[in-house]
């Protein structure tokens, strides 16, 4: 059983997804928040979920800054965002603090529940549409900022990936799980997974969102 936490100031939201999840006998959730102080609080004293799906705009403690204390504390919690992508200045925030990823409000009960379950084998779903979003925002954010020399910069990262370690890099960037890229590349999933820990540590980045957004970034 995958035991989630729902967090949302807006009840008629968490009610919502709960209905989409109680489709699904393999979900439970196990409790709601309406806002990130409220939902470290119960983790304090209560057995850990396994997923939280988060809000990111929420009264008393935003839901940037309960991911940062989540995953600071609670490492192993997978923490997917809510978001609208009216909210940009949340996105980059959530991505440095940790998010493993992120569902569309206005996403479909397959999708929520695909990402729920994908999230807790530890291979974050990034759906194509959400990290092409991602990467139109950060451009819109950073407009002014993102000089010739810095993407040369960023792209001259990359270099030190082997070909094979960059193919891997590319298909996590398209949205692919590690089964998918194990079937697209015939190798083994225990291979995937150590080409994806060799790429995290040569780029030093924490999470397959801050690798999906570097390689769509460059457009290599």
């Amino acid at each position: 059983m995958i035991n989630v936490i729902l967090v949302d100031d807006q009840k008629i939201v968490r009610e919502g997804i709960k209905m989409i999840l109680s489709l699904d006998d393999e979900i439970k959730v196990v409790n709601e928040a309406e806002n990130g102080k409220e939902l470290v609080e119960f983790l304090k004293t209560n057995e850990y979920p396994d997923v939280i799906l988060m809000d990111v705009r929420m009264p008393i403690m935003d839901g940037v800054q309960a991911t940062k204390i989540v995953k600071e504390n609670f490492k192993n919690i997978k923490v997917i965002i809510l978001t609208t992508f009216n909210e940009d200045e949340y996105i980059f925030d959530g991505i440095k603090n940790g998010a493993d990823g992120y569902i569309l409000k206005d996403a479909g009960s397959e999708e929520i529940i695909k990402a729920i379950k994908t999230a807790y084998s530890g291979n974050i779903l990034l759906n194509p549409e959400v990290a092409t979003k991602i990467v139109r925002a950060y451009t819109a954010i950073s407009s002014g900022k993102q000089t010739s020399s810095l993407l040369n910069e960023e792209k001259k990262k990359l270099e030190i990936l082997t070909k094979r370690e960059l193919e891997v890099a590319k298909l996590v960037a398209q949205g692919k799980s590690n089964k998918e890229i194990c079937l697209e590349l015939f190798i083994t999933e225990g291979t995937v997974k150590n080409y994806l820990t060799k790429i995290f540590e040569k780029l030093e980045l924490a999470s397959r969102t801050e690798l999906a957004l570097l390689i769509n970034q460059t457009n290599i």
